[in-house]
């Protein structure tokens, strides 16, 4: 959901069946503007071109063999004129340039007129120019000329780059580049293997742009996972300066005039926290903290002048979008995200925190049923994240609720190697794969049972991704406290995963290191991953495990599905594989994500009873 720069109109997709719909109003009168159905592409992002474009990027699952490509996830660009009712794709029609995004798309409006900004591969000389799109047509013209190490950029207010960062893989050697004239200057360079360098964006000034980097040289303090610390870089000076943010942001938040650097976001036990250098934007910020207090707004959206907002509240209830109007003074509900689940049907949710068997503190959410306030020897489901670099939070998390609804308390903890708790707690889940992160999910069990909470003998494991891993480890490598186990898109062999990845790029690749980092392999190939794979241990499960997987997952293959459920089945245990037509790896189609939750609840329900 967006607004536009001036608040005059608001903009929002929305999900009907299995289509998606593009919906502009007009704020002051409630007319629809336009509204028409975008098919059945994954929208991911929307964003106004001015007052009278929008911009709309979506993605579908392709390979594209002729060029090399394996099946993956493709990015476009859609761009909506409201007044001719006319779309036009992003680098259509441009000589020999495919019209798929190379990464993102930006926005900006200049002094010559609103433009957008985006990478597109050149299928004869494989260069990956920037190209400046003409809007009418959807046709690019280059720019800045690019490459497959040219991993980023920045551009100023005028769409002029100002900054790029490369990266050689096979080196690891990181570098970034500062405008010069009309050239740029390689102006710091690392080798970094792991844990690389990030050229973020605009800076608070004009010729600044944001590094987030180690540089033990200029700050000895770690703030982040990887150790990074936030940087403001003066473009022609070369000079580097620590941002002072109090709290290392995961997100940070530019003006949306200017593009300039404002604020940031961080992830809090409560929900989503907000820091603003910005003073305006502060005092507007606390003004909206302060009108939904123990709610964690969520910022998504706000005009030019930051009069009018668009926050989004999913603290015990399923989601409602609110317009924040400062100039009249009031907020009023404009969508809602779940419209048919009501406040009384979400359960509570919970921050919680127990020792690990070694010591460490191990935090996370437990849901509760909904109106279950003092439980007491309920059944659980342990619902472990993926990533793994990643983690839970606060706020309505559809997939525990849905099992919470059913009876369940739901654990979901944030495992050693989670996002979120700095770099000694990331670094502890290195090498941990099947091992200390396997280990904290059962100690959360056990602490549960200890406390009266749960019926120790009533518990399944659930989970996605690396989640889905955790949920086969749990029935394989840590299996007392479980009973089943639910997968989905999960990974069941990690050598197997490894090599398909250096398969797909190469076998010094950032991702090959960064796998074998966590999951403590010592180099491709390395059979001492097979102790740690559930589909190498199948004749040890005793409980029944449900497989469920999309046949478009570009992330984990479906292949790591079928060999868990062929091990299961010639060592004679009790397995289901559920394959989910057209679906990706993130389950981006609502009628999959539905079939996903039934089919849990069914085989839960078979195999672990609330009653």
């Amino acid at each position: 959901m967006e607004l536009s720069p001036s608040g005059d109109l608001i903009a929002r997709v929305m999900v009907v069946g299995e289509k998606r719909a593009l919906a502009v109003s007009r704020l002051s009168t409630g007319e629809s503007v336009f509204a028409a159905s975008i098919g059945e592409a994954k929208v991911r992002d929307l964003r106004w071109i001015g007052e009278e474009r929008i911009l709309i990027i979506t993605s579908q699952t392709h390979s594209l063999p002729l060029l090399g490509v394996p099946r993956s996830e493709l990015f476009f660009g859609m761009m909506l004129e409201l007044k001719a009712k006319d779309i036009v794709q992003v680098l259509r029609a441009t000589p020999d340039v495919l019209a798929a995004l190379y990464g993102g798309a930006a926005v900006r409006r200049t002094s010559q007129g609103d433009a957008v900004f985006a990478r597109g591969v050149n299928v004869l000389t494989g260069q990956i120019d920037l190209h400046k799109i003409n809007l009418s047509s959807g046709h690019g013209r280059s720019v800045s000329s690019m490459d497959r190490d040219t991993e980023d950029y920045v551009l100023n207010a005028e769409g002029e780059v100002i900054a790029e960062s490369r990266y050689v893989e096979r080196q690891g050697r990181w570098s970034l580049h500062l405008r010069e004239g009309w050239r740029l200057r390689q102006a710091w360079a690392v080798d970094a293997a792991l844990d690389t360098p990030n050229l973020v964006g605009m800076g608070r000034s004009a010729n600044t742009v944001v590094v987030s980097a180690r540089r033990p040289d200029l700050s000895d303090t770690a703030e982040s996972e990887t150790g990074h610390v936030l940087f403001e870089v003066d473009v022609a000076s070369g000079d580097w300066g620590r941002l002072p943010f109090e709290r290392h942001p995961t997100r940070l938040i530019h003006h949306p005039r200017t593009g300039l650097l404002i604020g940031g976001s961080y992830q809090d036990e409560d929900g989503v926290g907000y820091e603003f250098l910005d003073a305006a934007a502060g005092r507007r910020w606390q003004a909206i903290a302060r009108a939904f207090p123990g709610k964690a707004p969520q910022l998504m959206s706000w005009t030019d002048a930051l009069n009018q907002v668009v926050v989004f509240i999913d603290t015990g209830e399923s989601g409602v979008y609110q317009l924040v109007d400062f100039d009249a003074g009031e907020a009023n509900i404009v969508a809602e995200a779940y419209p048919t689940i009501l406040a009384e049907q979400v359960g509570a949710v919970r921050p919680i925190s127990y020792t690990a068997a070694d010591g460490m503190e191990i935090p996370g959410y437990l849901t509760l049923p909904p109106g279950v306030d003092t439980p007491a020897n309920l059944p659980l489901i342990v619902l472990a994240h993926g990533g793994p670099a990643a983690r839970d939070v606060a706020g309505f998390d559809y997939w525990a609720q849905a099992l919470a609804s059913r009876g369940y308390a739901v654990l979901q903890p944030n495992f050693r190697g989670s996002s979120g708790y700095g770099r000694a707690f990331m670094e502890a889940g290195y090498g941990e794969w099947g091992r200390k992160m396997q280990t904290d999910l059962s100690d959360g069990v056990r602490w549960l049972a200890a406390e009266g909470v749960i019926d120790p003998a009533r518990v399944c494991i659930v989970g996605g991704s690396y989640g889905g891993y955790a949920a086969m480890a749990g029935l394989t490598i840590d299996k007392e406290p479980y009973r089943c186990a639910v997968s989905v898109n999960g990974v069941s062999d990690l050598r197997r995963m490894v090599n398909r990845v250096a398969n797909r790029q190469e076998r010094n690749s950032h991702a090959v290191r960064y796998w074998n980092r966590f999951m403590g392999a010592e180099k491709l190939n390395d059979r001492a991953l097979d102790a740690l794979s559930p589909a190498m241990l199948a004749d040890q499960v005793e409980g029944p495990l449900l497989l469920i997987h999309g046949k478009q997952d570009t992330v984990v293959n479906i292949e790591q599905s079928r060999v868990m459920a062929d091990a299961m089945r010639r060592a004679g245990k009790r397995v289901e594989l559920v394959e989910l037509e057209s679906e990706d790896h993130w389950l981006s189609r609502p009628e999959t994500r539905q079939r996903m939750l039934r089919e849990t609840v069914r085989f839960l329900t078979a195999h672990n009873p609330v009653d």
